[in-house]
């Protein structure tokens, strides 16, 4: 069971906080900072202490003091119902795990296309290129070494071109097109992965998966650098999806991965970090009992500013909570 913010024991692993790293790069999000006053029903989320108005980020539930606003548009926060609670914990964890998958994949369609659209504009115009091409190889090796011209013995990149010029008719154009099947392929799982798709895990997954042998091919006949980060990358990418994502299955399958989304979403997930009593005014840790641990600023809120009345450190600026 997840104890409440502030409660647990420190860990001697260093674990990413996706909470106040997206409040971080988003700002918070806060309810009420344009209501004129709140309601006891409120206390979970805005509250006022001593003349001083504090507000819930329901992302990573950090406690911001803010002043009352100049012009407020409504007088008091909005009902439960109405609020769109953002996603923390492990949803919001996977959200982001998976966009950067997918933002790699995005990449990969990128080159792979450009790849793709070369080798069938090479095919297409071969005849045409290949007499520049060694004009300007005879043009090199008369300049540096004095001697005609060798379709022999090149190293590197004119070897490579050498043997482009050398591949039988129309291979070079079912290369292309392997190509950019390929690339589409990783458009696909680009979108699907974007908008956590689970197909697209699947699909991401078994394309990952098959590719991973031969990788494993190149580094032992031609280990470099961007093939070693390449198979960590998708090595990573695959003990991800099967683990944590519980594809196939493993771990409950997609049921215990629906149960556990479940309780780290909405209103219930906000309630669990909750600590015992804060929920509402009169009670031990409501925002009349300075100190307490309900109260903003104490113990049972990390990530607050401190007692009320104590300077606050700069944060990122808050942002209102969209409302349906």
């Amino acid at each position: 069971m997840r104890l409440p913010p502030g409660t647990q024991q420190p860990r001697r692993r260093r674990q990413l906080d996706w909470e106040l790293i997206t409040c971080g790069v988003r700002g918070h999000a806060l309810v009420g900072t344009d209501a004129v006053e709140f309601r006891p029903q409120d206390a979970i989320v805005a509250r006022e202490h001593d003349g001083v108005r504090w507000h819930r980020c329901l992302r990573c539930d950090a406690w911001l003091a803010l002043p009352a606003p100049p012009a407020p548009t409504r007088p008091h926060p909005p009902d439960r119902a109405e609020i769109h609670v953002p996603l923390r914990g492990r949803p919001l964890r996977d959200r982001i795990v998976l966009r950067l998958i997918a933002i790699d994949r995005a990449f990969h369609f990128l080159i792979l296309s450009l790849l793709g659209v070369g080798a069938l504009a090479f095919e297409a115009d071969r005849a045409g290129l290949r007499a520049p091409f060694y004009r300007v190889l005879t043009d090199i090796q008369g300049g540096m070494a004095g001697g005609p011209v060798q379709n022999t013995g090149h190293v590197g990149i004119l070897r490579d071109l050498d043997k482009l010029f050398s591949l039988r008719s129309g291979t070079l154009e079912e290369i292309g097109i392997a190509l950019l099947s390929y690339g589409l392929l990783e458009a696909v799982e680009a979108v699907g992965l974007w908008f956590g798709k689970r197909w697209a895990e699947y699909l991401t997954f078994l394309a990952t998966t098959i590719l991973l042998p031969l990788e494993i091919y190149e580094l032992i006949h031609g280990a470099t650098v961007l093939k070693v980060v390449g198979f960590i990358i998708n090595l990573a990418v695959v003990i991800y999806l099967l683990f944590a994502k519980r594809l196939f299955g493993l771990r409950g399958g997609e049921a215990a991965e629906k149960a556990k989304r479940s309780r780290e979403l909405g209103w219930e997930a906000v309630q669990r970090a909750t600590p015992a009593g804060s929920g509402s005014p009169g009670s031990a840790g409501s925002p009349g009992s300075p100190g307490s641990p309900g109260s903003p600023g104490s113990a049972g809120s990390p990530g607050s500013p401190g007692p009320p009345g104590s300077p606050r450190p700069p944060g990122p600026p808050g942002e209102s909570v969209m409302t349906r």
